[in-house]
């Protein structure tokens, strides 16, 4: 979601561009139905780490990678967000001298427990240029002694690719599929570690999902992961209400979310498009590294608890949606990758 608009950028601005797809998020049918979704080419380079501890994965990338570097010579290294790949490849790249540019740069939970949260501090660290989504990564990265010439506000990709979309998504009829048009639903995503792999904590969420439900439909494309760790904990009957599907591609997700009266989510994506769509959105999460979309947004989080999560949700619930357009986060504005494109442009 975070590459497509700059690829898109880039390819108007004549720019060669290599691709390269560590294959870190290894599930083939996911990986491909987002490919096909977001109108990306297909990886000029694929490198198919696969899975691991944090520690395998990310040396078996470097280990991947470093002869691509060599053998492509870029001018820059583009690398998004905040996973395993991304610090694997800017350290790479920052030991061979390539110059890398950071996008979705200086975000902050202030939570050193998350893996992501590692790899964002030493990624920002390590880049020549650090594209922020918002105003308070800027003030993030200011704080951790980045000079502002290595800072630029360029707006949030992610919000580009789901206005670029938004039209073909609705075309889906992805709600009216499901059985669920004209009616109020709750849709829900949980892939965490810690909401999932910890058997209390997930118990806690099945249940009240399974609250939920007997209020309106629930609707919750499974991650292998979770799917993994209810079968692991022996969990399958604390959710029977819940409408379990298989995962879904990008469009069918962003219809289902843009018709929902309520999403429950624990991903860092899910806050900013709930924001722009003007769905209500409760973060099953004691902080995000996403705090625009409580302050500005339709964000709010929650604790991973039964009791929180209903009351949270009836509160909701209790506020009519008003239809009115909305106000969105600046520079969320479908425009992002086209500041990226030029400000590269200026370092030469």
């Amino acid at each position: 979601m975070k590459v497509a608009p700059v690829i898109r950028a880039g390819q108007a601005g004549g720019y060669q561009q290599v691709l390269v797809h560590t294959g870190q998020h290894y599930d083939h049918a996911m990986s491909e139905a987002f490919f096909r979704d977001l109108d990306l080419p297909q990886p000029d380079i694929n490198l198919e780490v696969g899975s691991g501890s944090h520690a395998v994965q990310t040396s078996g990338i470097m280990v991947a990678f470093e002869p691509v570097l060599q053998e492509t010579a870029p001018d820059w290294i583009l690398v998004y967000g905040d996973v395993n790949s991304t610090i694997a490849c800017a350290l790479v790249a920052a030991k061979a001298g390539v110059r890398i540019a950071h996008v979705e740069a200086g975000l902050r939970s202030r939570d050193r427990t998350m893996p992501e949260e590692l790899n964002r501090l030493l990624t920002d660290q390590l880049a020549d240029l650090c594209l922020t989504p918002s105003r308070d990564g800027d003030a993030n990265l200011r704080a951790e002694g980045i000079p502002q010439s290595r800072i630029q506000f360029v707006g949030n990709v992610m919000v580009d690719t789901l206005r670029h979309l938004l039209s073909r998504a609705r075309d889906t009829r992805a709600p009216e599929k499901l059985g669920l048009a004209g009616g109020p639903y709750v849709f829900v995503t949980l892939h965490r570690p810690s909401n999932v792999d910890v058997p209390e904590t997930l118990a806690e969420l099945l249940a009240a999902l399974d609250d939920l439900a007997a209020d309106m439909p629930v609707i919750f494309p499974i991650h292998p992961r979770t799917k993994s760790r209810i079968q692991q904990f022996g969990l399958e009957g604390l959710a029977s209400r819940v409408r379990l599907v298989e995962p879904l591609g990008y469009l069918e997700n962003i219809a289902l979310v843009d018709r929902a009266r309520l999403v429950l989510t624990d991903s860092g994506g899910l806050q900013e498009e709930t924001t722009v769509l003007g769905i209500p959105c409760l973060t099953a999460r004691p902080n995000t590294e996403r705090p625009i979309t409580v302050s500005e947004g339709t964000n709010r989080l929650v604790a991973s608890t039964r009791t929180a999560v209903i009351e949270a949700a009836h509160q909701v619930l209790k506020v009519p949606l008003n239809g009115k357009p909305l106000q969105v986060p600046e520079f969320w504005d479908g425009h992002a990758a086209e500041r990226i494109i030029a400000r590269l442009a200026n370092e030469g």
